[in-house]
């Protein structure tokens, strides 16, 4: 069986200035989104910030105040969950114990009424496309973890979805299984074409899986983008330190035109190129990547450079992790470990280096 069997069109999700409130909590504040046919989408947020409430208003078990849900152009805020043509597969995987394999992924079909001889058609199909046909008879009990949640991946499709709703899917898998699975979803959904709408708290998930990103916190979508496009220009200090490592200097500007400098806390200052829009309360973000230390006196060219002690050190393997006093702000450096490469030691004078290119300028 190939995916063409049980694939069906891709189709848009509109979420249309979206409140939702539980008594006094306001949990989704205004939410508006637009999630093209075909992508693989995620809400990526800390626990409590929402995500998991949009994907079940989607689902059609919670109920918006005010907004609207909108899937290929068709409005179904007012529908019911088995009205609305969309599949979800719960954190829990949520299958029956007693039944087979086979039962767990008809199921859903013989709610629906499918007639007999189009529910084994679907079935075969939805199990061969996860690769667990061979386990049809078995019962959850006796499968792994990474098969249970397939067997619940292969359940979901099998009533051919317009949208899949995944909720936190992984997050009862180990470290090394989670890998795993996560390309395996990668590879069936494209393979399907659907529409994907993936929930989780990890970051990693959702850059290595995920064609966009909503980052999410206290209701509120804070940005909307691609991985690199996120990490690389985070709209906001949440943004930036929830994708990765983050170092941020504050300060303040000083003088202006050619003689605009940037001081930060501690008494540093350099600086800031006369056309470089700064407000008034910037901080500077860069991440550790983009950051190189070098002994005092040693660099050339145009990029910045900070005096700066060392004040950590940590071995990673492929790198080597310094903490770095900027005045009084610690920031990270990762720089390649290369055998017989000089190793600063703790409390190392040296000069941190940033190239212009790589700095960003954040209102706070």
């Amino acid at each position: 069986m190939t995916a063409s069997a049980i694939a069906t069109p891709a189709v848009s999700v509109d979420i249309e200035s979206v409140n939702l409130s539980y008594g006094d909590n306001h949990v989704l504040k205004d939410v508006s989104l637009a999630i093209r046919p075909g992508e693989f989408f995620a809400f990526l947020g800390p626990s409590g910030c929402g995500k998991t409430t949009l994907l079940r208003l989607i689902a059609g078990f919670n109920q918006a105040d005010t907004g609207r849900v909108v899937i290929g152009g068709r409005d179904i805020s007012s529908l019911p969950p088995w009205k609305r043509d969309v599949g979800m597969v719960f954190q829990s995987y949520a299958l029956w114990p007693h039944m087979t394999v086979r039962a767990n992924v008809a199921f859903g079909l013989e709610e629906r009424g499918v007639p007999k001889a189009e529910i084994e058609r679907r079935v075969e199909a939805a199990l061969s496309l996860v690769g667990l046909s061979h386990l049809a008879g078995r019962r959850p009990s006796q499968l792994s973890g990474g098969q249970q949640q397939r067997v619940a991946v292969a359940r979901t499709i099998a009533v051919e979805p317009k949208v899949l709703l995944l909720d936190e899917p992984l997050s009862n898998l180990d470290a090394k299984m989670r890998v795993q699975v996560r390309r395996e979803l990668r590879d069936l959904q494209q393979r399907l074409g659907l529409t994907t709408i993936f929930v989780t708290h990890d970051q990693e998930e959702a850059n290595t899986i995920c064609d966009r990103i909503a980052v999410m916190n206290d209701g509120i979508v804070q940005q909307v983008g691609t991985p690199m496009e996120l990490y690389e220009r985070p709209a906001n200090l949440f943004v930036a330190n929830f994708l990765g490592t983050a170092n941020i200097l504050a300060g303040k500007i000083v003088g202006s035109g050619d003689a605009q400098r940037f001081e930060l806390e501690g008494g540093i200052a350099f600086p800031v190129a006369g056309e470089a829009s700064v407000p008034d309360h910037a901080k500077l973000l860069f991440r550790p990547q983009h950051a190189a230390l070098e002994l005092p006196g040693t660099g050339a060219g145009d990029a910045l450079s900070l005096p700066a002690r060392i004040a950590r050190c940590e071995f990673l393997g492929s790198s080597m992790r310094y903490g770095v006093l900027v005045g009084a702000t610690e920031v990270s450096v990762d720089m390649p470990f290369q055998s017989g490469r000089t190793v600063f030691g703790v409390g190392t004078d040296v000069s941190l280096r940033l190239s212009t290119k790589s700095l960003q300028w954040l209102d706070c």
